[in-house]
């Protein structure tokens, strides 16, 4: 179809009215094709899948469950949280792994913040090959490795697709802390190196649990690790819903580590204590 002219442009912009690709949010995300398991349509919140080299933002309720899931085994979702309700507050990758003692993600890992509440919970995840280590690529790395680390380049380093995503909610890149990844493992060697153990497969997929409202980020790019020399980064499938009785449930657990178990009376204090100001001030 012709774009010569500005009626032809406007012909050839709505003839793509309800076209669904491989690389784009689908809104309203209940017009995505496959739920999760046992998910009703109705209840998606969010519904995108990134390609690599691209970023994604979102500002998701208390008790959403999000799902990031690597299609082809070649993704890696660098993933920040901030706060939505106070925004000072944000992701802690430090305490992350200080707190509960563990250094690896997996299933039951809290995300921290700096004010010791759990903003998510890792609540499923059949990948275990993630990384809190590491952080993530600037544009002098990705430029000294690839020739190029700009967000619009062939090869955008992390660092600044997240700052992208945090001037969309209003932050500045002194906002913007060192982030967790998914889908590219690394480990510490016996003398201290850290050593990429890669990704797990195609088709892999975590699950976090959000404790409190939060904006959440996530560049799909490289990992600073990679082996490869050429940047051959995946799509990312990102879903989200509603759980309330998933956040419940973990509230209530009486059998989890201590420390998590106060980190969680942490964020349940400050939510009670936010909803309350809410309503005095209604």
């Amino acid at each position: 179809m012709s774009t010569s002219t500005t009626t032809d442009a406007r012909a050839h912009a709505r003839a793509q009215s309800g076209t669904i690709t491989d690389s784009m949010p689908v809104v309203p995300p209940t017009d995505w094709p496959s739920p999760p398991n046992g998910v009703a349509a109705s209840e998606l919140t969010w519904a995108e899948t990134v390609p690599g080299g691209r970023y994604t933002t979102k500002v998701l309720a208390r008790g959403t469950r999000i799902r990031l899931r690597d299609l082809t085994g070649s993704a890696c979702a660098n993933l920040l949280l901030w706060r939505a309700d106070a925004q000072w507050e944000r992701l802690n990758v430090a305490d992350t792994v200080k707190v509960p003692w563990q250094a690896y993600l997996g299933a039951g890992h809290p995300l921290l913040s700096d004010q010791g509440r759990v903003l998510a919970t890792v609540v499923a995840d059949d990948s275990e090959h993630h990384d809190a280590l590491c952080g993530t690529t600037t544009l002098a790395h990705n430029t000294a490795k690839y020739g190029d680390g700009s967000v619009h380049g062939a090869s955008p380093a992390g660092r600044e697709l997240l700052i992208l995503a945090a001037a969309k909610n209003g932050l500045g890149v002194a906002d913007v802390p060192s982030p967790v990844s998914f889908f590219h493992g690394v480990r510490v060697a016996d003398d201290g190196a850290l050593e990429s153990i890669g990704s797990a497969g195609s088709d892999k997929a975590v699950e976090l649990i959000l404790h409190l409202p939060c904006i959440v980020a996530i560049a799909n790019t490289a990992h600073p690790c990679d082996p490869s020399s050429t940047f051959a980064t995946g799509p990312l499938e990102v879903l989200a819903w509603r759980a309330p009785d998933t956040l419940a449930d973990l509230v209530h657990r009486t059998d989890t580590e201590p420390e998590f178990q106060r980190a969680v009376a942490n964020s349940e204090d400050a939510w009670t204590a936010a909803a309350n100001t809410t309503k005095e001030l209604s």
